[in-house]
């Protein structure tokens, strides 16, 4: 009952416009937590079964399919130079793509190649769609296509791109810019378009590679939560955490240790239980909890564990009871995860490499590897218990959305919509 009130809580912090409750709206679902609000998802795929469309992409990306009133969006690039960068809508229940938007930039951008120009996820709520398109900017359409505002942003120039997703709360976009020589956390007005607050981080290095000369950045989507009274967006930076108030940017507090001796780096998005902050740290990175509810500098104070090496970790984990199911991407493993502890419960290599974040709908976790196999298994602190796994061809890096009954899946070449 615990974890049913605080999935409602969340789904009130959101946005004050009421979602469709079986809509995906954003990265790692309504309440940014990879859980569905309600229903099923479909357990058993192939490329031959249950198979209810498939829609060709013009790009793999690794930003993934979201759901909202009736249509599926997704990031695409048009052009191997990246230069053209799309905001593609499909026809939620035919696969019919029924428009497209485009921008433009004038240069070549850098990227690494398992990171093409299409990384980042859209946000939705009944009336727009907000989509990042790193240095070519931030755009919000209605549902038709229609352009509602637009910012240039700056130039965003990383070795390995860009990744971070936008995210809808209470009638305002909240994005974490980045990375490179610039980052900051941005507020707009969702209906305006107009800026409420910035709060840039300080950095010390080039964006890229620190003042000791390792690899920099962050790519970490934020999350909501409630903690004194406000709410707060957690985002984790290339070397801390920090929580701020979403109404004026004030920071709350922050929290150091995410920097090794290896780099500073972040990719994964935190979780969130029980008043307990729980994140990875990239490039082999330290995991670590930080009790929530602190102020200023709560390093000595709230931080409750770190553990300095773990594995690669890039797609983010689902709590459970207060235990986190993590994918790896290096070795390719899943981990049960004690929040308070930091125990490691059981690790299981069923799955394979992933970049893919694990979901959840009906009490049952997915789990998506890069060969686009999933892995179905029920949330067991005891071991792992799998049900089933499904395969589908093809490559990916995306997170599949759960919605009204029905799962999307995002590969190199394709968006599969799976249902009964």
């Amino acid at each position: 009952m615990k974890r049913l009130s605080l999935l409602f809580l969340l789904a009130g912090l959101l946005s004050a416009h009421p979602l469709v409750a079986a809509d995906w709206p954003m990265f790692r679902g309504p309440n940014l937590n990879g859980v569905a609000d309600q229903g099923t998802a479909p357990t058993i795929w192939s490329e031959d079964e249950n198979v209810l469309w498939k829609a060709n992409l013009p790009s793999a990306g690794n930003g993934s399919p979201i759901v909202s009133q009736g249509h599926v969006y997704i990031t695409a690039f048009n052009d191997s130079s990246g230069k053209e960068r799309s905001l593609l809508c499909f026809d939620e229940k035919t696969g019919q793509q029924l428009w497209s938007r485009t921008v433009e930039i004038d240069r070549e951008m850098p990227t690494h190649k398992t990171n093409p120009h299409a990384p980042t996820t859209p946000a939705a709520d009944q009336k727009n769609v907000v989509v990042w398109h790193g240095s070519a900017g931030i755009h919000c359409y209605d549902h038709n296509g229609k352009t509602q505002w637009s910012h240039d942003l700056g130039e965003y120039r990383h070795m390995w791109g860009y990744g971070s997703s936008p995210i809808i709360v209470r009638d305002k976009v909240l994005l974490h810019t980045g990375p490179g020589s610039k980052v900051f956390v941005i507020a707009f007005d969702l209906k305006t378009g107009e800026e409420i607050w910035r709060v840039e981080e300080p950095q010390q290095g080039t964006g890229e590679r620190n003042d000791t000369g390792e690899y920099m950045g962050s790519w970490s989507t934020p999350v909501l939560v409630e903690e004194n009274g406000h709410t707060s967006a957690i985002v984790v930076h290339s070397t801390r955490v920090v929580s701020y108030n979403i109404d004026n940017g004030a920071i709350l507090w922050f929290c150091e240790g995410v920097g090794h001796d290896r780099g500073d780096l972040a990719y994964s998005s935190p979780v969130i239980h029980n008043q307990i902050c729980f994140l990875t740290g990239g490039f082999q990175g330290p995991a670590m909890a930080i009790k929530l509810g602190g102020s200023g500098n709560v390093t000595a104070t709230h931080l409750l564990w770190r553990e300095e090496r773990q594995p690669q970790s890039i797609g983010s984990g689902v709590c459970v009871d207060g235990y986190v199911y993590r994918p790896n991407a290096g070795p390719g493993t899943l981990e049960c995860i004690d929040v308070k502890t930091g125990e490691v419960r059981w690790k299981d290599r069923a799955t394979g490499t992933q970049w893919s974040s694990v979901i959840m709908a009906n009490n049952l976790l997915y789990a998506t590897g890069q060969d686009a196999r999933t892995t179905i298994f029920k949330p067991n602190s005891n071991e792992f218990e799998l049900v089933t796994q499904n395969q589908l061809p093809g490559h990916t890096n995306a997170t599949p959305a759960i919605a009204n009954g029905r799962l999307f899946i995002r590969t190199n070449d394709a968006l599969w919509c799976i249902g009964n």
